[in-house]
């Protein structure tokens, strides 16, 4: 983790008087791992002794940093509360020559579990914040596990009085900050694990400077950095001044310890720039791939390579978060696939430098259409004998896994998903989703946001510009089965993230029969999605655990 910002100025001195009005404040980005509290806790004391050296006041770390977060049902462990518990103890202790916020999970003399904050100073522990607000709402279930705190809560650091808060409580109408701040604190922190969705900086930022501006005191706020399943959190970490002024911000998707002054002539820190919104995807697509690789120990990645925008943008994520050699493309070609498709898996490849291997589904294909020629005698071809070939390649995919361990990258994307237009146990088949949630043409403005970004097209330009296909049949196109993806993804957009209404899509100026049909795929599809595997959450919701909606259903949108 790097430091970032400033370098300790010599005694700290003002006119040749100590100062008492400078607080030098750390905030410690770090990429914790649920369940690994003694990982998390080397990596909390690492940070506390950088912080140290560079003559911090104060560091404060993340929301659940030693137990990970969200650790969901391990919290019905208590074993899993003790060690986390014994980890807190050892962070303590580790505190001399600083004081330290660190998040953790408390428990009272009753058994129950609080999400909480504890101030450590001089290898003691010195008190603990518990979380007043707890959410329960989209990816949140902190209800089922967690007590709710009941006081605010200033502590001292040398002259300094700072208040705590965590993460939901800076998102609701009267949390603890303004309480803390008319106490007397002279800094307020707030430590959060805020899962990313595109542009939700943005948000935060404008969150907190008007807590900064409204109570009258300076505002730190310290984010988790890393991902979790389908999680990911963007670090991004910052504090804002008074009058909403950002003084100093962390990179997002990278660990970091940012040091910034609080009052004294040089206030502030260094403010990293913001990436722009296709960058911003791409490198939390990279970041939810390595974590879900790495934490969960897999040697590599399987990617079955079409030629097509979608498959070539995961082998780049791939490729990105994890090393060339760590990503085998598989090329599956079916009497239906076309020679440019096979020229432009392997120029990617090529361009990317990953292992491939080319295999057909010719003679399995053709082997089972034996098999089911009885059965199926005296019916016409359809999209049966097209979900074979899915299912073909889904399986040979899978056997390249169990043989050699690596994990096998689906390459749907949300506009497919959402639709249904993906094949159980067929392109559907694998471990990691990585673009689950990005629409058609958010894939298309970050895989030509990339080629411009290298310089080069690494993704040939004949993938970007090609009409999207199956390659299932004969001379088959995307939009032979859908709307365009202008128009789809739109209407996906108002009924799937912002839960509109028919007439409300219609009075947006689209056609009703195009949305009635889009609106019957989505409900018809929900059985699919919940036999999907995990992937990255992009959107504000995301089709996983930011929607639930029955699998049996005959409401009509």
């Amino acid at each position: 983790m790097r430091n970032r910002g400033l370098s300790p100025p010599a005694g700290f001195r003002e006119n040749g008087v100590m100062s008492h009005r400078r607080l030098r404040l750390a905030l410690a980005q770090v990429n914790a791992t649920v369940g690994d509290v003694k990982g998390n806790v080397r990596k909390v004391l690492s940070a506390c002794a950088r912080a140290r050296e560079a003559d911090a006041d104060l560091v404060v770390f993340p929301e659940m940093a030693i137990p990970g977060y969200p650790p969901e049902d391990l919290l019905l462990r208590s074993s899993f509360i003790d060690e986390n518990l014994a980890g807190w103890k050892e962070v303590a202790r580790g505190t001399k020559g600083i004081t330290a916020v660190v998040g953790f999970v408390d428990r009272d003399a009753k058994g129950r579990a609080y999400n909480a904050a504890g101030i450590a100073r001089e290898g003691k522990a010195r008190g603990v914040y518990r979380k007043m607000h707890l959410p329960n709402y989209g990816v949140f279930d902190e209800m089922r596990y967690f007590r709710r705190g009941t006081e605010p809560m200033v502590f001292p650091v040398g002259r300094s009085r700072v208040g705590i808060t965590v993460c939901e409580d800076i998102w609701v109408r009267g949390g603890p900050l303004a309480r803390e701040a008319r106490e007397g604190a002279r800094l307020v922190v707030n430590i959060s694990a805020s899962p990313y969705h595109a542009g939700k900086w943005e948000e935060r930022r404008d969150l907190v400077a008007a807590h900064a501006r409204r109570s009258g005191v300076p505002v730190a706020y310290c984010n988790l950095v890393g991902a979790q399943d389908e999680l990911v959190f963007d670090g991004g970490s910052f504090v804002v001044s008074p009058d909403g002024k950002v003084l100093a911000r962390a990179a997002m998707f990278t660990e970091e310890l940012l040091l910034c002054d609080i009052g004294g002539p040089s206030e502030g820190g260094a403010v990293a720039p913001i990436p722009g919104i296709e960058e911003e995807i791409f490198r939390a697509l990279v970041l939810g791939t390595r974590d879900y690789v790495e934490k969960n120990r897999f040697p590599g990645t399987i990617i079955g390579l079409s030629g097509g925008i979608d498959s070539s943008l995961v082998a780049v994520v791939a490729a990105e978060a994890l090393s060339p050699s760590r990503v085998l493309g598989v090329t599956l070609s079916s009497p239906y696939t076309s020679r440019e498709s096979v020229e432009d898996a392997h120029a990617l490849a090529a361009n990317l430098g990953i292992r491939r291997i080319d295999l057909s589904i010719g003679e399995p294909f053709a082997a089972l259409g034996k098999t089911l020629a009885e059965p199926f005698a005296g019916r016409a071809q359809d999209t049966t004998e097209e979900n074979l070939q899915a299912r073909i390649r889904g399986t040979i995919l899978m056997a390249l896994s169990n043989k050699f361990g690596d994990l096998v990258l689906t390459t749907g994307n949300k506009s497919e998903m959402s639709v249904g237009y993906a094949t159980l146990y067929g392109d559907m088949a694998g471990g990691f989703a990585v673009i689950k949630d990005l629409f058609k043409t958010m894939v298309c403005r970050v895989s030509r946001w990339y080629n411009e970004c290298r310089g080069r097209a690494v993704i040939p330009e004949r993938v970007l510009t090609k009409p999207p296909s199956a390659e299932l049949r004969e001379n088959q196109k995307d939009s032979d089965s859908l709307p365009e993806y202008d128009v789809l993804d739109p209407i996906l957009r108002m009924y799937v993230e912002e839960d509109k209404s028919v007439p409300e899509m219609v009075a947006a100026r689209y056609p009703e029969d195009v949305v009635r049909r889009v609106v019957s795929l989505v409900d018809r599809s929900e059985y699919k999605r919940r036999q999907a595997p995990p992937g990255v959450k992009i959107t504000p919701r995301a089709l996983g655990k930011d929607r639930r909606m029955p699998i049996t259903n005959r409401s009509n949108g």
